[in-house]
């Protein structure tokens, strides 16, 4: 459609220049306006490599429309080559723009009201730092940062408690978000989709998502068999048993039901669950399931959903799962994901402090990363080397153009999107080593991009030339972190238990369990399942056959005992 804005002509030697024809331009953008448009989103298709033409566009918009209307230019927001996903991006940047501008300003204004002094920042789809003005410039790149901040904060705690090879799981009330982290370090995407074909060209931390959490809907088959998610009763009205006006049973209704949730103790105490609408909406399920088989299909599907999208990511990336701990946190990821170990054979699981806080602590484990990005498909080897490194001398000119003074002595990293010759995809975000691209030197680029396709990819094709797609430097600003104190080391000794509970509906007969207190729990004591350990914002639940253990850093490590 674009193309009927432009005009061809050729010049006497033979070149073909294209020239906008402002008179449609214009045309088209006054229809813009009568349609009552808030944002316009403007892609062009080669504006990665020239971008004259869509500043010109921008130009026309703010005078026809006005300087009220949100412009973005995928020139700006995605300089990348791709069309498709240059042009997503730019929509969903301009649609940022319409949400988050008046509330950053509004957020920056009343912390200030209130005494606020520090700098206020958010988090990109990498969990790296951004001050507000800078993220608001590419908004699309802050959409997705919650995942990623629960990601960095496992690296964080990994490392403090010695564990490298991590699969994170947050459990939320719609949804379970599973990354995994190798040797310390998690896996950095490229691009991504928030939903199908909805692309967004960010670094971003790998995520899956599977559609079970503590707020999923149980629902019936059309053969009357019980079913759990991708529905989910969201915050409001809720599971059930929050009395909001929820009628469908959830996750946590079953996990009320069979003993798990303390009633009066949820959230804190802030509000008691009603246990007799659980019971209602379980019973109104139209299928013939007896009833204690309804509560207990619907916890164990959760936990198999959840179960089946780990060992999907561990097999994507060649792992093998005995090697790893799983991160469990979320609200509602101890309450669900211990019970993975019937299922998976997993080394461990691992409940952080404050699990329901711990995506939002890894963002007090994260530096303010600043970057530039710019494309050009280029074959390494030595004759190109100098271009290379050319690219990467002028983005890092302009990144340190723009912090002026503040940017003298920060860290630089520099990285690279990459692809055999042929490949229709690249491998992200490969490291460059240290010093200028040389024509001595561009070898050692090709063996680190080698590197990290076997470690994605699980083999390595050194025969086959590389070519550079995307080009990126980064400048870091470290940042003050969250720390974590191990404590002494003791031998383990049995918690002493602050009561017990009854479970059902897990078993043909009600069992008796031990129920404790998590802040009681001192470093080295054991709980053995099956168990209740309560805090105030989670509940973790250890099964038959698992001890739990309190840990140096405030973390419980739950494992399957080899005799059960």
């Amino acid at each position: 459609y674009l193309r009927r804005g432009v005009v061809e002509r050729k010049t006497a030697d033979g070149a073909t220049l294209i020239e906008l024809d402002e008179a449609q331009a214009r045309e088209q953008i006054e229809l813009l306006g009568r349609c009552g448009v808030e944002g316009v989103a403007i892609c062009l298709l080669n504006a990665y490599v020239d971008d004259a033409h869509e500043q010109r566009l921008r130009e026309l918009v703010r005078e026809i429309l006005g300087d009220e209307v949100e412009v973005s230019l995928s020139a700006t927001t995605s300089p990348l080559a791709k069309e498709y996903e240059r042009a997503s991006t730019t929509v969903i940047d301009v649609v940022m723009k319409l949400l988050f501008s008046d509330y950053a300003g509004q957020l920056h204004t009343e912390l200030g009201g209130l005494g606020f002094t520090g700098q206020l920042n958010f988090a990109d789809c990498a969990a790296n730092l951004l001050p507000w003005q800078e993220a608001l410039e590419r908004p699309f790149r802050i959409l997705f940062a919650g995942p990623a901040a629960g990601t960095v904060s496992s690296g964080h705690l990994g490392a403090a408690i010695g564990r490298r090879d991590i699969l994170c799981a947050d459990v939320g009330g719609t949804s379970t978000d599973v990354s995994i982290i190798v040797d310390g370090a998690p896996f950095v995407q490229n691009t991504f989709e928030i939903e199908h074909d909805l692309i967004i060209n960010a670094l971003s931390t790998e995520v899956s998502s599977v559609g079970a959490g503590g707020g999923s809907l149980v629902t019936v088959s059309s053969s009357g068999g019980i079913l759990v998610g991708p529905g989910s009763a969201g915050a409001e009205p809720g599971p059930a048993c929050y009395g909001r006006g929820g009628t469908q049973p959830t996750v946590t209704d079953a996990a009320l039901l069979i003993g798990i949730l303390d009633p009066a103790g949820f959230a804190g105490g802030e509000f008691e669950l009603d246990v007799e609408a659980s019971r209602r909406a379980f019973e109104s399920l139209d299928t013939p399931v007896p009833f204690e088989e309804r509560v207990r299909t619907a916890y164990r599907l959760a936990v198999a959903h959840m179960a089946e999208e780990i060992l999907n990511v561990a097999v994507r990336h060649g792992v093998d799962i005995r090697d790893f701990s799983l991160m469990a946190y979320g609200a509602a990821g101890g309450m669900l994901l211990p019970a993975a170990l019937d299922l998976l054979p997993l080394k461990e699981v691992v409940i952080p402090p404050h699990p329901g806080l711990f995506s939002a602590i890894g963002l007090l484990s994260a530096d303010q990363v600043y970057y530039e990005a710019e494309s050009a498909y280029v074959v390494f080897g030595p004759d190109t080397a100098a271009g290379i490194d050319e690219v990467y001398a002028r983005m890092e000119e302009r990144l340190r153009s723009r912090l002026g003074q503040a940017a003298e002595g920060l860290p630089v990293r520099r990285s690279f999107d990459g692809r055999l010759v042929g490949q229709s995809w690249e491998t992200p975000f490969v490291q460059l080593p240290p010093g200028p691209i040389t024509a001595e030197s561009i070898a050692d680029v090709v063996a680190g991009f080698h590197d990290s396709y076997e470690l994605r990819n699980g083999n390595r094709f050194d025969a086959f030339p590389v070519e550079g797609v995307t080009y990126r430097v980064e400048l870091v600003v470290p940042s003050e972190k969250v720390s974590y104190e191990p404590a002494p080391e003791v031998p383990p000794f049995p918690a002493v238990p602050e009561g017990t509970t009854t479970l059902r509906h897990l078993t043909a007969e009600p069992i008796e369990a031990e129920w404790f207190s998590r802040s009681a729990l001192a470093v080295g004591a054991t709980v053995t399942g099956p168990a209740v350990i309560r805090e105030e914002l989670s509940t973790t639940f250890v099964a038959a056959g698992q001890t739990a253990t309190a840990g140096r850093c405030g973390e419980l490590i739950i494992t399957s005992r080899s005799d059960a």
